[in-house]
């Protein structure tokens, strides 16, 4: 068999967004995992992310066999990457041949940290990317639900941020609930209110800022992210009404799914999604490069 591999930086062309999508599809069909979200697959037509694919190609068949995605989620340098090979085509090196690529495109890219992506219970995968050199970090499981009408709470009012009034504030939520630098926290915000597709919301509660989260319009689906409340705060349903909220918002808009994502060893935050109604539907393992 004879093989062509080139790399694709984001955003695609919409033929090889679907050759993309065919094989995560094909793929499912044997694993049973939903590649397309660990592939990036939505974000890769969008113009303000940077990243890139590296596809495989079976000339004989002209076919797209294997596929890498890589992303730099928060514009840090930092990239996120997974692999995925059509399931006749695992055993034969391919793989390896894609990582080489790979790994020229982030050197290109002066990229200064790297992770790699393994679905739970991929046994092979992982041992793939601890024979290169990547150890075990953190785990991220994904939780949805369903938009719906939810009853929020009449002490709570949620709207979108302002920077001229809200930004101390949200400095100060974030950096107590992430351990930000301040400067950190800054660019979480500026990130979140530039970026298409997200809105920063903030809930009030007798004039002051308790807490926030972030939408984030995928396709059909709102993603949840950055969700914080005021450590004096806690324990009072502001998060719960933050995650309703969400839920109502994408109802509104004619979404069909509420997303988010949690660190496993994170139990206050599982237990909030999981009282929310969401329901975990995948779990992801994190592999940072450290050469040995």
């Amino acid at each position: 068999m004879n093989f062509s591999i080139i790399t694709a930086s984001f955003p695609i062309d919409i033929e090889t967004y679907n050759e993309i999508k065919l094989l995560c599809e094909t793929a499912f069909e044997t694993d049973k995992y939903s590649y397309s979200s660990v592939l990036n697959l939505l974000e890769s037509r969008q113009y303000n992310v940077k990243g890139f694919f590296v596809l495989a190609y079976d000339d004989e068949q002209d076919q797209l066999v294997g596929v890498a995605s890589s992303i730099d989620q928060m514009g840090l340098n930092t990239y996120e990457w997974s692999i995925l090979i059509a399931p006749m085509y695992r055993g034969i090196g391919l793989d390896e041949a894609i990582l080489k690529v790979l790994g020229d495109g982030l050197h290109q890219r002066g990229a200064e940290g790297e992770l790699a992506l393994v679905i739970e219970n991929d046994t092979e995968r992982r041992k793939f990317v601890e024979k290169y050199g990547y150890s075990y970090s953190f785990s991220e499981a994904t939780f949805e639900a369903k938009p719906e009408s939810m009853e929020l709470s009449n002490s709570i009012s949620i709207r979108p941020y302002i920077e001229s009034t809200d930004k101390e504030a949200l400095i100060t939520i974030f950096s107590n609930a992430f351990g930000d630098l301040r400067e950190e926290s800054i660019e979480l915000i500026t990130y979140n209110t530039v970026t298409a597709g997200r809105i920063l919301w903030v809930a009030v509660v007798e004039d002051e800022i308790v807490g926030t989260v972030t939408s984030s319009k995928e396709g059909e689906v709102q993603w949840v992210t950055a969700l914080a409340v005021h450590p004096e705060k806690q324990g009072l349903g502001i998060g719960t009404a933050l995650l309703n909220w969400v839920k109502n918002f994408a109802m509104r808009n004619g979404e069909k799914l509420v997303m988010l994502e949690v660190e496993i060893e994170n139990d206050r935050a599982l237990a909030l999604y999981e009282k929310a109604g969401f329901l975990k539907s995948m779990q992801v393992d994190y592999f940072i490069y450290t050469g040995e």
